[in-house]
């Protein structure tokens, strides 16, 4: 019986070194992944921040002498949620964690505009736990930009920011959300909501210290320009965010799952030189008894 429990106690020990090193690489690829994903956000991260303070600056100082079609707030009758996750698991809670806030957003965005129906809100999901998880839920959802976190460049951000832009100036949109995770380090994801469309205007509190601007050109014609690139570049920022966010919390997921694997084969050697010892004490008993058999015999 003990060999019996022995051998599979030294079977277990090679299954766990086999995930252990399955583990261990996975660590290894999301560290490296994480380190070029981290510059990227990082040397982006100040620029996008001052183009955004920049954005709604503007948008403040130019609100009572220019009609902009991007700061135009109005009856929500069609909402659209840009939802960003991963394509694959193995990262933690990150993904359940995104999908959680997407849900409770979606849910207080109805609460909030009794006339919207859930045939009307849109998920634009960008990464297939996302997807899923709300056709799960039954919401439409539109896969037309799901590998865009995948195949990230600055050119097929511009082209979601478009899309965006052009559907919300037909009047076809009426409010834009994004659900992301904000990367701060590694071990940390924040898992944020921002609007996208309608631009929204500096706080109350800072309007008192905003800036007077000289328009050259007009403002009207600046704007135009000027705004759907500034949009882009936050679209941008938002998915350079969440690409370093998933290496992230794949590289600790990975890291304490090859930390539990490492006390798990220390409990399990435990359990072999207890089951080695038992073997051990059996067999000398025996011997000792087939020993004083034989004198006894005699």
């Amino acid at each position: 019986m003990s060999g019996g429990k022995l051998r599979e106690l030294r079977r277990r020990v090679q299954s766990i070194k086999d995930i252990q090193q399955t583990t261990q690489a996975m660590k290894l690829v999301a560290a490296a992944k994480l380190r070029r994903a981290q510059d990227a956000i990082v040397k982006m991260r100040p620029f996008a921040n001052a183009l955004n303070d920049m954005l709604s600056h503007i948008t403040d100082a130019v609100s009572q002498d220019v009609q902009l079609p991007w700061a135009q707030s109005r009856p929500i009758n069609y909402y659209v949620l840009i939802h960003v996750t991963s394509h694959r698991g193995l990262c933690g809670a990150y993904n359940s964690n995104l999908n959680r806030r997407a849900k409770q957003r979606v849910e207080q965005v109805l609460k909030e505009n009794s006339e919207l129906s859930r045939e009307n809100i849109e998920i634009i999901a960008i990464g297939k736990k996302g997807l899923q998880f709300f056709q799960k839920e039954g919401f439409k959802t539109n896969d037309s930009f799901f590998n865009l976190i995948e195949e990230l460049t600055f050119e097929k951000a511009r082209e979601l920011s478009r899309y965006l832009r052009e559907k919300f100036l037909k009047g076809e949109i009426d409010l834009i959300d994004v659900v992301y995770a904000k990367f701060k380090n590694a071990a940390v994801q924040l898992y944020e909501v921002e609007t996208f469309l309608p631009i929204k205007s500096v706080e109350k509190e800072e309007k008192s210290a905003s800036v007077e601007f000289i328009f050259e050109p007009e403002a009207d014609r600046l704007l135009d320009e000027l705004i759907p690139w500034l949009l882009d570049q936050h679209i941008y920022r938002v998915l350079l965010d969440a690409r370093a966010s998933e290496h992230g919390a794949r590289m600790t997921a990975m890291d304490k799952a090859t930390e539990n694997a490492s006390e798990l084969l220390k409990e399990l050697r435990i359990q072999m030189n207890k089951a080695r010892q038992e073997t051990i004490t059996r067999e000398l008993a025996e011997l000792v008894s087939g020993a004083a058999a034989q004198e006894g015999n005699y």
